[in-house]
């Protein structure tokens, strides 16, 4: 919905209005608002830290097959736009990061960070507190992209996939970690199909 505002007064939209020539344009202000507040985001991209960037992806890209969008690059802190906008994002003083662009087979990017002062946690898998855990990524051969993992570094997290309706659906899942210490999950099959009638 478009809505013209002048001296704080608000015009209908699609109805005539009369503007004298002598308004200054300054005065008007245009607002485009959604119709309805609120409704389903899209998930754009996410941000990952790893010790070595470029073998992260390598790793991404030759085990889970995701491409590169923008090959590794450094990121300075200096006035440029992109160094302000790292500043406002990371405040004072990182001085520089590797960065590379990828993305997914749903087109979801992937931002792979390599920090000056980069630390590995004490215990990667934290999942008691406040933030995210996991992610998951989607193989109808899990299995088999499970021993991909191990077989270039990775760990598997469950001895084996466990099913969400044993002997009805194949429906199934296993907990992985990529060679950096990442943990992810991976479902054989779509998020919505295996909740849509209740996995427990």
């Amino acid at each position: 919905m478009i809505s013209i505002i002048y001296d704080n007064f608000l015009f209908i939209p699609f109805k005539p209005i009369l503007i004298k020539k002598e308004i200054n344009p300054k005065q008007i202000k245009i607002e485009v608002k959604m119709t309805e507040s609120t409704y389903p985001r899209s998930f754009s991209h996410i941000g990952i830290s790893v010790p070595d960037v470029e073998a992260a992806v390598k790793f991404y890209t030759e085990v889970l097959g995701w491409y590169v969008i923008m090959e590794p690059s450094i990121v300075t802190e200096d006035d440029s736009a992109i160094g302000l906008m790292c500043t406002d994002v990371f405040g004072p003083n990182w001085e520089k990061f590797k960065i590379a662009h990828l993305s997914t087979g749903d087109r979801i990017g992937v931002e792979l960070f390599e920090f000056k002062n980069q630390e590995n946690p004490k215990d990667n898998f934290e999942y008691w507190k406040t933030g995210i855990f996991h992610f998951c990524v989607q193989d109808p051969n899990l299995e088999e992209l499970a021993e991909k993992i191990e077989k270039a570094g990775g760990k598997r997290r469950m001895e084996k996939p466990r099913f969400y309706y044993p002997g009805e659906k194949p429906y199934r899942m296993v907990y992985v970690e990529d060679p950096f210490g990442l943990i992810f999950e991976v479902y054989s099959h779509s998020y919505e199909l295996t909740y849509s009638q209740g996995a427990y």
